[in-house]
């Protein structure tokens, strides 16, 4: 057989499979033929910046720059014209070309959001394309959108940054944050070149990455597999995919299987009150076949040298105390690095532990690794805002607490100036900051909250003092409840003293019960599916109040008082008025209010507030994990 015809040969069975692939496409109403970026982009296809030859992922090649021979092709370019056209012939003339000696001549295309349309080589990238070619050379020129905040604008400028030091396509983000959360996985800074070895390897992994994930299903899931390589490097090391084998990979792949289906899921899922179960306690015999539930706290630092830790270790005896005949508990100190957090939970499952707390955000990466092993363990972590469907998360609604301290702080501010400290730039805390500065503005029109945080160089309350400011919103306290001066909202008397007004109080024993019961009745399991649980709870549901002291004047105290019990009734809500931010921006013209997605992820400040929300940038290095890990900036975050 002549080279020409088997080249006729294979022409044959490529038209066939681009006309079933077209008629597959008409029966779902998808196009039957590639995209055309003129039809994308617009105008904007006609201006372009040069890149130069590049490697092109083959399956990044999906149109044309103009509509001119899209109905040659199929979707994956294959043909779609009869053998006896002249598109046929040099179709062939290709094929054989290719088969004898290779071909080499580059593609000339445009790159548009990370795809590719070409303008010259239609034939040579179908033909290539039909031989599963993984990339293909091009000549390359980029076609810039416009500026805009949609995340997908976002991801492509951090994309840009990436390709600067990697030269690669292969990994396209749509998220902010991503391709700096990959350089960290991978162990190569954002910013850093990355040399010949880096890239050969890092194509290697994700080649055989990809095809474990694709081999599972995975293309079903409307997950990329770059977003499932990002899930599975949250728990296991990059390392490893090049020294397991395919058998261990399908197998890992599989078990963190549930937390890449949660990135369906734009969002998790926020629970904002308890769940109620239809049945009675006596479903824990069912549950794990014995006659008590024993719960395990893993903790990063102990009682003695911890204030949070001694919260929790209350809520743990307050558990105790109100669920004994249910539940037995035990708690672990010194997680203070991953591996002493995976090897702390690693003993609590030895000793028989059903439901595991880890108390700090910072034990979240050997939650995720543990609770993939040992799925039957409910495993859940003190943070908010996090993705994975095998570790749920838990908080009180601080903001519910902290408006009513506002109001409190407004009634007592004579000369309408107020300082606030706050603690890190992450999830919920712009959403504190915010109802405190609302709560202040309900008592005194004119009161400004001037910012300060204590994950910045300096001292917060001393600035504050020195500059004028007598009424302080510190610190919460979430130890047992008590009022010290040193957190909560205070004043200073005209002798300088510091004198107590009122402070959130958390009420972690009253969480860890909602919890525990919710596994106990059976309600736990109305959560099922792949999305990512959030718990976040608030007044209404006991987690989080006001300790008030007696040096409150009485008005002010009975005004505390009902918005507590607003709050607590569930008829009040912090944001539903009219708000505008510091930009003048109206946020809500007074006619609804905010998810509690929303809520969670605010990055904006009221009009009242004096100060800013600092970039990871800015906060001391002993503040930079917690950032990292939860900051508010999700596109600012490496």
């Amino acid at each position: 057989m002549t080279m020409r015809m088997e080249a006729m040969e294979e022409y044959q069975k490529a038209l066939k499979l681009g006309q079933k692939e077209a008629r597959e496409c008409q029966l779902k109403g998808k196009p039957v033929n590639p995209e055309v970026l003129h039809q994308l982009a617009g105008d904007l296809a006609d201006r372009s910046i040069a890149v130069g030859l590049v490697e092109i992922p083959a399956e990044r090649i999906v149109g044309t720059k103009t509509a001119g021979r899209i109905t040659a092709f199929s979707p994956s370019f294959l043909p779609l014209l009869g053998k006896e056209t002249e598109f046929a012939a040099k179709w062939v003339e290709l094929c054989a070309a290719h088969l004898s000696e290779g071909i080499r001549d580059p593609i000339v295309c445009y790159e548009y959001y990370g795809n590719f349309y070409v303008q010259e080589g239609n034939k040579r990238v179908s033909v290539l394309k039909y031989y599963e070619s993984p990339r293909i050379s091009g000549i390359v020129h980029r076609v810039m959108p416009e500026p805009s905040e949609e995340p997908r604008y976002k991801a492509y400028l951090e994309f840009l940054d990436f390709f600067k030091c990697t030269r690669m396509y292969d990994v396209q983000f749509t998220a902010p944050g991503c391709y700096a959360r990959l350089c960290e996985e991978v162990g190569i800074p954002m910013g850093t070149e990355w040399k010949t070895e880096d890239v050969r390897r890092f194509r290697a992994y994700f080649q055989y990455f990809r095809d474990a994930f694709d081999a599972l299903g995975g293309r079903e899931l409307s997950v990329s597999p770059e977003h499932a390589l990002l899930v599975f490097l949250e728990i296991y090391d990059y390392a490893d995919l090049g020294k397991c084998s395919a058998a261990e990979l399908k197998e890992r792949l599989q078990k963190a299987w549930k937390n890449i289906e949660a990135r369906r899921f734009q969002k998790p899922a926020v629970r904002t009150e308890p769940p109620t179960g239809a049945s009675p306690a006596k479903l824990l015999s069912k549950i794990i076949g014995a006659d008590r539930l024993k719960v395990a706290f893993v903790h990063q630092r102990t009682a003695a040298a911890s204030p949070w830790t001694r919260g929790h270790e209350t809520g743990r005896m307050q558990l105790e105390e109100a669920m004994g005949k249910t539940v037995t508990c035990r708690s672990y100190f010194g997680a203070n690095t991953p591996e002493k957090g995976e090897e702390q939970l690693r003993l609590a499952i030895a000793e028989g532990a059903d439901v595991i707390f880890t108390t700090t955000p910072l034990l979240i990466a050997p939650s995720l690794k543990i609770s993939v092993e040992f799925p039957k363990v409910r495993i859940l972590n003190c943070s908010l805002h996090m993705p994975y469907s095998t570790v749920r998360t838990y908080y009180p609604r601080v903001y519910e607490a902290k408006f009513i301290t506002g109001a409190i702080a407004g009634a007592m501010a004579k000369n309408d100036r107020i300082g606030y400290v706050a603690t890190y730039p992450i999830h919920g805390e712009p959403a504190a900051i915010n109802a405190f500065a609302l709560g202040a503005q309900l008592t005194n029109p004119r009161a400004k909250i001037e910012l300060k945080w204590s994950c910045l160089p300096g001292n917060p309350t001393r600035e504050l003092f020195d500059s004028g400011i007598r009424v302080i919103s510190n610190r919460d306290n979430p130890d047992d409840g008590r009022i010290y001066t040193d957190y909560g909202t205070y004043f200073y008397n005209e002798a300088g003293k510091a004198v107590a007004l009122g402070s959130p109080i958390w009420r972690w024993g009253k969480l860890y019960e909602h919890v525990i019961e919710s596994i106990t009745d059976g309600s736990w399991n109305s959560d099922k599916g792949a999305q990512a649980v959030n718990y976040w709870w608030g007044i209404k549901a006991g987690v989080i109040d006001v300790a008030l002291t007696e040096d409150l004047p009485a008005g002010v105290r009975y005004l505390a008082e009902m918005l507590r019990g607003g709050l607590r009734q569930g008829k009040l809500d912090p944001f539903a008025r009219s708000i505008t931010d510091q930009q003048g921006c109206v946020r809500n013209d007074g006619t609804g209010t905010f998810t509690p997605d929303e809520l969670m992820s605010m990055d904006w400040l009221c009009s009242n507030v004096v100060g800013h929300i600092p970039t990871l940038e800015e906060v001391i290095p002993a503040s930079k994990a917690t950032v990292r890990l939860l900051g508010v900036f999700e596109e600012d975050v490496p």
